[in-house]
């Protein structure tokens, strides 16, 4: 009997404890629908190997704004593009920031990146940087030449093989980070852009894929901050040494590139470079301007988003791009002939080209819907509690964007789901 009565007050005591949290939260309007959570680890075991695939299967039955609970975390999720809206503009200011992380901590030099670096002074002096040195109108004119010879080296990488059987990932990913590097550090990355037996651009590649993939692991220790010590699935182990080999890379370059402006052999040269800007903007910059003044450990940070954002994710764009055509043969060859009767068999395509390319450029558009390089957006987080359509959004809740759901939603398509998962060229 004694024990039946132990066990009893034993239960009731771990439900109480369970069930605490939502005691103790309980909010003026109802939350968002989502499927009812698991002690503890909350929603995690409904999220699968594909997070984006189980998260849009899940907005079919409880609608496009979702409520989860990923371990102590309220997490909401906008899955068609009215909803999006409604967060990210409507509400934007109060989206306006990163939620804690690992990432952000150990790989991006403790949130001192444009990326994950919190909205404020020096986060507006990052992107103002980024904005007029880097992707103006005269800047992306200004390196038009750089991309178009790295493309250039990469067709030819291509054509030299001939039958031969081609790794296009690695060609690809040497031809982004190549033109990405000689527009900010002013040389390329890796040799001569061929890519042929590049024992270097593998092993970068394989640090920013290493990168994405830890970057998507939802890491227990991010929902269950009670366990972010034990490091349970080793993570931030993985995070840290993957940051030693970036801050490793990423310090060579900087130092390499001192070294070339202060011209030991031949005195001051100068440089065109966004690295060497940020050095310029480094020791000109007025620390009591806005933002103040600009770290090394800022610059490296800057770059590593840039190698990390504008590579892989470019090349694998690329890739997808050509696996479309490839399987669907009809749409390869009607882009050929556009192609064959505005540019012509004699020479490559340039930038300039592309305003008179439309069914190409749609094919780009559909690529872009089908294999988004990010299917959940980076997460945002609540500053303020707010209401979204009638549902009540608790403050520190994080926010996921599902752009894949929201690229397929037949909705937006004017045809059946059924032909969302294939590109449609013509409805541009």
């Amino acid at each position: 009997m004694a024990l039946i009565l132990y066990t009893i007050v034993i239960g009731f005591i771990l439900y109480y404890l369970l069930n605490l949290r939502t005691l103790l939260n309980r909010h003026p309007r109802p939350l968002p629908p989502g499927p009812k959570p698991w002690p503890v680890i909350g929603n995690l075991p409904h999220l699968g190997p594909m997070p984006h695939h189980s998260i849009a299967a899940m907005a079919r039955t409880y609608g496009p704004l979702m409520h989860l609970r990923l371990g102590f975390v309220d997490v909401v999720v906008a899955a068609s593009a009215s909803v999006a809206v409604q967060f990210l503009k409507t509400h934007d200011a109060n989206f306006s920031n990163r939620p804690p992380n690992s990432g952000a901590k150990h790989i991006a030099y403790n949130y001192q990146d444009l990326v994950f670096a919190p909205y404020g002074p020096r986060w507006r002096m990052l992107r103002k940087i980024c904005s007029v040195h880097l992707f103006s109108a005269k800047a992306l004119d200004d390196f038009r030449h750089v991309r178009q010879e790295e493309v250039a080296i990469l067709t030819g990488a291509l054509a030299s093989g001939g039958k031969t059987a081609v790794n296009l990932g690695q060609l690809l990913n040497v031809c982004t980070t190549n033109a990405l590097g000689r527009v900010t550090v002013g040389r390329r990355v890796f040799g001569d852009g061929s890519g042929g037996g590049d024992a270097k651009a593998e092993e970068f590649k394989d640090m920013v894929v290493e990168l994405m993939v830890l970057a998507g692991v939802f890491n227990i220790g991010d929902f269950v901050p009670a366990l972010e010590w034990l490091d349970l699935q080793g993570v931030a182990a993985k995070m840290k040494k993957l940051h030693a080999r970036f801050d490793s890379f990423l310090s060579a370059i900087i130092e390499e590139h001192k070294i070339t402006i202060s011209g030991v052999a031949g005195g001051p040269q100068k440089h065109t470079d966004f690295l060497s800007t940020l050095i310029s903007l480094k020791d000109d910059t007025d620390a009591d301007a806005e933002g103040g003044k600009l770290t090394d450990t800022e610059i490296k940070a800057l770059l590593l988003n840039l190698f990390t954002a504008g590579t892989d994710t470019s090349s694998s764009t690329v890739e997808w791009a050509i696996a479309e055509l490839i399987r669907h043969p009809k749409i390869l060859a009607q882009a050929q002939k556009e192609l064959d009767s505005i540019v012509g068999p004699d020479r490559l395509v340039t930038e300039s080209d592309l305003a008179q390319l439309p069914f190409l450029q749609a094919i780009i558009k559909e690529t872009f819907r089908l294999h988004p390089s990010t299917p959940l957006s980076l997460p945002r987080i609540a500053a303020e509690s707010c209401e979204i359509n009638g549902y009540y959004i608790p403050k520190g809740s994080t926010l996921l964007v599902n752009v894949w759901a929201i690229a397929r939603d037949p909705g937006h398509m004017g045809r059946a789901s059924r032909v969302q998962a294939r590109p449609i060229p013509t409805r541009w």
